[in-house]
């Protein structure tokens, strides 16, 4: 850790002297430790350091960026000079409305000391754990345990000045037999949430059920989605669909369509970086402070999120959303949820004839139809049969192909426990989703495994 009062006193220091009309100085920072396993034994233990730092300079509406992984001050003021020469190579941008103006942050403890302490040996131990477990039923275990610390803040000559520290973590467990595997998973900020002994019990157990698995043929089935499953569509769908980018160019399904139903009532998706019983962080990458944002509010279109640029052009305010100053993708929301019902996953299963109760999805590709939400990937590590509200027997896996504005359209219970889940982009933020009990979800291919 560099620490809150050396960062934002070099990046002053370095501010200070720009001849830019105005300069934002975006640090990101940090420690992290990776171990990975593989047939129930550890092959890479890898520990990385590293910083970067970005600089984005507005010269009337000539914008450069430019970035170094250096903190010495001679090479912030390199990549410094390097963001004023791009700027004045630059054509006008007539959406810029200026760097933000400094607001209050909201405090969020985000950072747990154990956490950035944890160890390689501990890692490991907690990894035999997972082995001793698996071996017992002669299965093997692969995936991967990772914890870190990061730092993260913004400054700029308007007067924002922002900093905040984080820790995390995160276990994913794949356990394998001949012809079967389960999954389990956890992320949080704190490594004493990871409960290493009962994430091993929830793979090893969907891979003994999923043993043998029978053939299906494709079709409409009444599918009950584990949060990870859920998770990884919401993940898509914010990717093309809740950030400005898209809603502006047209290709969002929310496109021309706010204050329309699009799904159904008993689906409100939000973003919430305040939120500490996720992975809560308080301010973007521009410095403007998170605000929640009402995506879809019992199935009405409600709006996306905004960096400084997209809401200048839309003529509304920031919602907090803005990422790097290198990125092309405009605004996105990193702190996503999906508001739970009064069910459970023993419930939905109990309420099912005919169907299929899924762990996951993996291969997803969402860039099929943008506008109608068309999805599609393949189950994976548990797909199960249900008949007569019973789980009979595992299933092979599955490519599904569907609209997930019809599938959210028929989602007839939700679950009230949620999961934090995962998600690409990393310790500023995560997926917290329930189960669903999904009707008629289709299915358009099948494997031979």
């Amino acid at each position: 850790m560099i620490g809150k009062e050396k960062i934002l006193d070099t990046l002053a220091s370095v501010l200070k002297k720009s001849e830019a009309d105005q300069t934002e100085a975006v640090y990101i920072g940090g420690e992290s430790g990776l171990t990975r396993f593989a047939n129930s034994t550890i092959h890479q233990n890898v520990f990385e350091v590293n910083s970067r730092v970005y600089f984005r300079v507005a010269l009337g509406k000539k914008i450069g960026v430019a970035a170094t992984n250096s903190f010495t001050k001679t090479d912030l003021k390199k990549a410094l000079s390097n963001a004023i020469e791009i700027a004045k190579n630059q054509k006008e941008n007539p959406n810029f409305p200026g760097l933000p103006s400094k607001e209050k942050v909201l405090k969020l403890n985000t950072y747990f000391k154990k956490t950035a302490n944890f160890t390689p040996i501990e890692r490991a131990q907690e990894i035999k754990k997972i082995f001793d477990q698996a071996k017992v039923h002669n299965l093997t275990a692969a995936g991967s345990f990772s914890t870190g610390e990061t730092e993260i803040a913004v400054a700029n000559t308007n007067g924002v000045n922002s900093y905040q520290p984080l820790t995390s973590t995160f276990i994913n467990i794949i356990v394998m037999g001949d012809n079967s595997s389960g999954y389990a998973d956890c992320l949080s900020r704190d490594v004493e949430e990871i409960d290493v002994e009962l994430l091993s019990q929830i793979a090893i157990q969907k891979c003994l059920d999923s043993k043998d698995p029978k053939g299906l043929e494709p079709g409409e089935y009444d599918v009950v989605l584990e949060p990870s499953a859920v998770a990884a569509l919401l993940e898509w769908m914010n990717y093309i669909g809740f950030g400005s980018k898209s809603f502006q160019e047209g290709t969002s399904f929310l496109s021309n369509r706010i204050g329309q139903k699009i799904m159904g009532e008993n689906i409100t998706i939000y973003d919430d970086g305040n939120d500490q019983s996720a992975i809560a962080f308080p301010f973007d990458f521009e410095g403007v402070p998170k605000k929640k944002v009402t995506l879809i509010e019992n199935g009405i279109a409600k709006g996306v999120v905004y960096d400084s640029i997209s809401a200048h052009k839309d003529k509304v305010k920031s919602t907090g959303h803005a990422l790097t100053p290198d990125s092309a993708d405009g605004a996105l929301a990193l702190n996503l949820f999906i508001e739970g019902g009064d069910s459970s996953v023993d419930k939905m299963i109990k309420s099912v004839e005919r169907g299929l109760l899924i762990t996951r999805f993996h291969y997803i590709n969402g860039l099929l139809d943008t506008t109608r939400a068309l999805l599609t990937g393949m189950t994976r590590d548990g797909t199960f049969w249900i008949e007569n509200g019973k789980v009979k027997h595992g299933v092979k896996n599955l490519r599904f192909t569907e609209s997930m504005l019809k599938a959210f359209s028929h989602a007839a219970q939700i679950s009230e426990e949620r999961k934090i889940i995962n998600a690409w982009w990393g310790d500023v933020g995560c997926v917290v989703a329930p189960a669903m009990l999904i009707k008629n979800f289709k299915f358009t291919g099948k494997t031979e495994f």
